[in-house]
């Protein structure tokens, strides 16, 4: 492949349900999007992406850079993925599979690393220099973008903050619910649409806005435990990043009342005289995070 000569790059956002491809030009500008069901065999799933791929350059009519975004990391100890909810892709050698089904180099990163980067490039969070990504939807995860570059750390888990405690526990909150991790009390157990609804009146996440509108006081009370305490778990990124700006992603970013709640339960718990950290809605809404796979590679690559 002439590297020089590629004008599209592949975004692939590897999710529990659903695989989603989208190509960007050189403008930065989607040209393609499809989306098939995640199969649930590891075999399957790479067969799977490599028919996308095979198939967005039979339209574009030449080759493209691919970059994938992947609920969990590539463990730089063993080159294994770990630490996915996607329970089948732990343990494989995901990057090194993918590239030899597509015979390429293949860039693989977290999802939320991915969305936070296609944030800060050209989505909400353009213009500032350092960027929490937040995804709040069947998890709970977290991205650092610095200076236009993610900021994966030494085991690359950084930002892997919904498997932090939460911060400050109530009585009520200690020692906190079970993860799937194997811990307790982890910031995705209430952050995510899964602990949002447990903590609600028997109902979806996403129904609590409109039920809480409606004068359900039950619904009401849910959504103000999970704003303070989403609060508590931004209030530690803030104390110890002090980011320029963070964003929000994932359903419950949808929810009006974070916007105007956050700002001022966050200048109540972070360790400083006034915080005006700002707390933004994400533009790219759910294209971001295979947006920002495509990202993985600049343009021209």
């Amino acid at each position: 492949m002439l590297w020089d000569m590629v004008r599209h790059r592949i975004g692939i956002d590897l999710g529990g349900t659903k695989i989603e491809i989208a190509v960007l030009d050189d403008n930065n500008m989607p040209v393609l999007r499809s989306r098939v069901p995640t199969p649930p065999a590891y075999p399957d799933v790479l067969t799977a992406i490599a028919g996308l791929v095979q198939e967005a350059e039979r339209d574009l009519g030449g080759a493209a850079t691919v970059g994938i975004g992947i609920p969990g990391v590539i463990s730089p100890a063993t080159g294994r993925v770990k630490n996915a909810n996607s329970l089948a892709l732990n343990g494989h050698i995901f990057d090194q599979d993918v590239s030899k089904v597509l015979d390429r180099q293949v860039r693989v990163e977290n999802d939320a690393n991915c969305f936070a980067l296609s944030e800060a490039a050209d989505g909400a969070a353009a213009g500032f220099a350092h960027v929490f990504g937040v995804i709040l939807g069947t998890g709970c995860g977290g991205g650092i973008v610095i200076d236009g570059r993610v900021l994966a750390g030494r085991h690359r888990i950084a930002g892997e903050w919904g498997h932090t405690p939460l911060p400050w526990p109530g009585a009520d909150e200690f020692p906190g619910r079970a993860c799937w991790c194997g811990r307790q009390g982890c910031l995705e157990t209430y952050l995510s649409g899964p602990g949002l609804a447990v903590d609600g009146p028997g109902c979806p996440a996403a129904d609590l806005p409109g039920l809480a509108a409606a004068g359900d006081a039950h619904a009401k009370d849910a959504l103000d435990r999970h704003v303070d305490r989403l609060a508590r778990g931004l209030a530690v990124i803030i104390d110890i990043l002090d980011p320029d700006a963070i964003v929000l992603g994932g359903g419950l970013s949808n929810m009006a009342h974070l916007y105007e709640e956050l700002p001022k339960l966050l200048d109540r718990h972070v360790f400083t005289d006034v915080c005006d950290t700002p707390v933004l809605k994400n533009q790219h809404g759910d294209s971001s995070g295979v947006r920002g796979a495509a990202w993985l590679w600049p343009v021209g690559s």
